[in-house]
């Protein structure tokens, strides 16, 4: 549901206070494409509060919200303290997360606040290396990251986040040092069609698809930089030799290369290679377009191991930042409850914080065997960039 709200700035007061109110849905209702949604709850309150040192004319303008959630929230308090007297002032983001996927909660968030916010949309690896070549002279306040492969690369010019924004994600999803953290988390799967496989046929781990009864049936995407994650945690789990060998047999094995996700799971369905390797949300957004006949579906590997890994989106601020209140406010915004129910509904991630649960199609975390690999583990890219150049995986 859309709900329209209203933002004031007292011309007397030197705190103003948005009060976002958004009656809910049931996010199973919009999961399913379609389903009666359930009972009418509460509203879900989001106070967004900045300090003005002057007093200025009154201002009302008018915000949209969009979330699902199952039951009412509490209060989230998103605090920036601009620079210039009333105003909201700027945010540069870089963001490896695609434009479709947090758009709509960007510009959420923007509405809410008047910041203006830029953002610089490219691959992760490739805004990665941004940074590092730009240096102190980025623009960038925000790097918002695809997975955390990403975000360890450039750890070392990310600022130490306040202990009261990493607390807002769980500690396994979070650097070490406290220089960046998850927003959602995105479970690395087998993507397959229906029409000529069921879960059964598959094989146990990643490395059953080197088999001869595999070839020319599997793609993958070397260009993604969740798939870049998964192979730098086979390195950390398997070791080079054993990672570099399965790269050699998937490419022997005539894999199928794709640009990105999405495709993977569109040919899985059409029959055009049998299997794909890919984050698990992508399939959902299929199913929610076209119903449950879509002919293809998730599977996490029996197994574990590296291809089992969850991952996550995350974000942390530059050193250089220009606007770091301002950046504060924005990854508190995304973990916010309404942040966290956009992700858990509308791209069918997993949430970070607790009380926002994630949507019923999604296997809970807690049922993947997952390897004993930690997130800052990847902070290798480099390393895997290489390695996927050398087989000739990547041009």
């Amino acid at each position: 549901m859309i709900s329209q709200v209203q933002v004031q700035f007292p011309s007397s007061a030197r705190l103003w206070t948005a009060v976002i109110a958004v009656m809910v849905l049931s996010s199973t209702a919009l999961a399913c494409g379609g389903a009666a949604p359930a009972a009418q709850t509460d509203p879900t309150i989001v106070e967004v509060t900045r300090v003005v040192e002057q007093p200025g004319p009154e201002v009302t303008r008018e915000v949209q919200v969009e979330v699902t959630r199952e039951v009412p929230v509490e209060v989230t308090r998103v605090t920036t303290d601009p620079a210039a007297a009333g105003d909201p002032g700027k945010l540069v983001i870089y963001s490896g997360r695609s434009e479709s996927l947090v758009d709509p909660i960007i510009q959420q968030f923007k509405g809410a606040t008047g910041i203006d916010v830029q953002v610089k949309y490219a691959g992760t690896a490739a805004l990665a290396a941004t940074l590092l070549e730009e240096g102190k002279n980025s623009p960038a306040d925000v790097f918002y990251a695809q997975d955390p492969g990403g975000l360890a690369a450039v750890s070392q010019i990310m600022t130490v986040l306040p202990t009261d924004i990493l607390e807002l994600a769980p500690e396994w999803a979070r650097s070490e040092e406290g220089r960046w953290l998850g927003i959602t988390g995105r479970a690395r799967v087998v993507v397959y069609g229906t029409d000529n496989l069921t879960e059964q046929d598959l094989p146990d781990d990643l490395w059953g698809f080197t088999e001869p009864e595999w070839k020319g049936r599997v793609g993958w995407a070397p260009t993604n930089g969740s798939f870049q994650a998964m192979v730098t945690a086979l390195r950390v789990g398997w070791g080079e030799e054993r990672t570099e060998a399965w790269l050699r047999a998937m490419i022997d094995n005539d894999v199928t290369h794709y640009p990105k996700n999405t495709p993977q799971v569109a040919a899985a369905a059409a029959g055009e290679i049998d299997v794909g390797l890919v984050n698990h949300y992508y399939l959902y957004r299929f199913l929610a377009e076209e119903g449950e006949d879509f002919p293809a579906r998730n599977a996490h590997l029996r197994a574990g191991g590296p291809g089992s890994i969850v991952l996550v989106s995350g974000a942390g601020i530059l050193e250089t930042a220009d606007n770091p209140e301002n950046a504060e406010a924005f990854i508190r915004f995304l973990l916010s409850s309404v942040g966290q129910q956009y992700f858990a509904g509308q791209t069918f991630e997993y949430p970070m914080v607790d009380g926002v649960r994630p949507s019923i199609l999604l296997t809970p975390l807690h049922e993947i065997a997952q390897p004993e690999i930690t997130l800052p583990d990847l902070a290798d890219l480099a390393g895997t960039q290489e390695l996927l150049q050398k087989v000739g995986a990547l041009p």
